[in-house]
């Protein structure tokens, strides 16, 4: 009779150590998710307070010249400057213009200089974009696009002077 209470009392033991076991796994990996979803959701919330709004855009000296506002709530860094895309031309054929720092831009290329020159796009500020005109502006009406990394971006129609 005692030889089925221990063998009953170490079935018991084992299955409490399995069962905690199976807890602590459980808690683990829930957090684990949590945590990955909480981050998640973080770096959504900060793409959706990055927002930019083109302000007036003209042809001046032979560039385009682009002014627009940062609209967001945070700052954008000189760093994500060239996953910046600048679509600009003749309405409904607008080319690709890709970022370079140098000034003044080479054909295909844009540069930008933001207000108070510290490599910083501050919320609430207005940047300045340069892109090289190409060919003559024969058109009467020409559209710029800008698009951020995030994908969220702006565009408007202008008549060159």
């Amino acid at each position: 009779m005692s030889s089925v209470t221990i063998s009953e009392v170490i079935i018991l033991i084992a299955s409490t150590i399995l069962a905690g076991s199976f807890t602590a796994y459980a808690i683990f990996y829930g957090n684990l998710i949590q945590n990955n979803v909480a981050s998640s959701i973080d770096a959504v919330r900060q793409q959706m307070n990055i927002r930019v709004r083109i302000i007036y855009a003209t042809v001046s000296e032979g560039y385009f010249v682009v002014y627009v506002k940062n609209v967001g709530n945070l700052p954008i860094p000189e760093s994500s400057f060239p996953y910046v895309d600048l679509y600009i031309g003749p309405y409904r054929r607008a080319a690709l213009y890709r970022y370079s720092p140098n000034e003044p831009p080479s054909a295909g290329y844009f540069c930008i200089a933001d207000a108070n020159s510290n490599g910083l796009w501050e919320a609430g500020e207005t940047a300045i974009f340069k892109a090289s005109c190409e060919g003559s502006l024969n058109e009467s009406l020409y559209e710029v696009r800008i698009y951020l990394r995030s994908g969220i971006g702006d565009s408007c129609l202008f008549s060159p002077p």
